[in-house]
């Protein structure tokens, strides 16, 4: 049975480093899906700029034509919790205990994992499968983890945080994100685009 990936953020907005990590992992996993879950506003974060549906409908853009990715709002209801670990116990319900979860982060997510809630069930529920991301390594001083996977990938220097900064100082992000998105942030006004 083939697995089953899982990429979750605030994709907001969702741009070209979050595509490649879900090709690479395509490429290196072979998952029968990826499922994109965008969070909701959870009480350990600063909240998303983007209303969720904003950033639901810019994600759906990106996935199209793509048809082992999936959307998947579970985090996104009033009464979701916003921990990782309650949407893999969810999923895993679901799924049932033969098919492997791929929890997809990059390195600087990886790096914090031991300050999530729960890490050690989250570990218990899925596998992870670390990315790359400029200036973020897991050397060989790293702690080995049972269930974790580095996929090598070369890191892209993409972050929303700048193209949000970027974009409200009116420069150019189309090498950022894909067409289809810089189109609804345009259309929509978002992140102070005129």
């Amino acid at each position: 049975m083939r697995p089953v990936g899982i990429l979750g953020g605030t994709f907001d907005p969702v741009h070209n480093a979050h595509l490649a990590i879900g090709r690479r992992a395509l490429e290196a996993l072979e998952p029968a899906r990826i499922l994109w879950v965008p969070t909701g506003a959870p009480p350990y974060r600063d909240p998303p700029v983007a209303p969720a549906a904003h950033r639901v409908a810019m994600l759906a853009l990106a996935i199209a034509g793509e048809p082992r990715y999936a959307l998947d709002e579970r985090e996104l209801a009033p009464e979701h919790s916003g921990f990782t670990v309650d949407t893999l116990i969810g999923l895993r319900a679901e799924l049932g205990t033969q098919t492997r979860i791929y929890l997809l982060l990059g390195a600087d997510q990886y790096s914090k994992l031991d300050g999530w809630h729960r890490p050690d069930d989250l570990l218990k529920l899925c596998h992870i499968a670390v990315f790359a991301r400029p200036g973020w390594s897991l050397g060989a001083d790293a702690a080995p983890r049972d269930r974790v996977t580095q996929v090598a990938m070369e890191p892209l220097a993409i972050s929303a945080s700048a193209i949000r900064a970027a974009i409200g100082r009116g420069e150019d992000v189309a090498a950022l994100l894909p067409g289809p998105v810089l189109q609804y942030i345009r259309r929509h006004h978002l992140y102070g685009h005129p």
